[in-house]
């Protein structure tokens, strides 16, 4: 079962059997609307907490995607250069931006579970 950890921009880590999984929060891609392009960084690419690692275009606005803990890529998830549209159909699913490894997986901690990320949203 996966486990989603939130950061107050939207951005999410997602702990599934041993993997770990960046991308933004449904409620970010409701307020995004129709997604239309990704720019996601190359497997092996290093960042920082904070400095941005995606963007996400759509109908309404460009959006950076930041890192919340200090990451690395190990895999973009190629279906969205195709598919952009995945992230509005199933952003805590399906469309996920990039694999990643965490430099502390312990810094999760410091991250809104689901029940606190809803309720900063009311």
């Amino acid at each position: 079962m996966a486990t989603l950890h939130y950061t107050k921009s939207h951005e999410y880590i997602k702990a599934e059997e041993g993997a770990y999984f960046l991308g933004i929060s449904n409620h970010a891609q409701k307020e995004l609307g129709d997604i239309t392009y990704v720019e996601l960084p190359a497997s092996g690419a290093e960042f920082s907490e904070g400095e941005v690692c995606c963007t996400v275009e759509s109908v309404k606005a460009v959006a950076e995607v930041y890192a919340p803990l200090k990451l690395a890529v190990v895999q973009p998830n190629e279906r969205l250069n195709d598919h952009p549209e995945l992230m509005n159909q199933d952003a805590e699913g399906e469309g996920w931006l990039i694999e990643v490894t965490l430099a502390d997986i312990a810094a999760l901690g410091a991250l809104m579970d689901a029940q606190a990320y809803a309720a900063m949203e009311k």
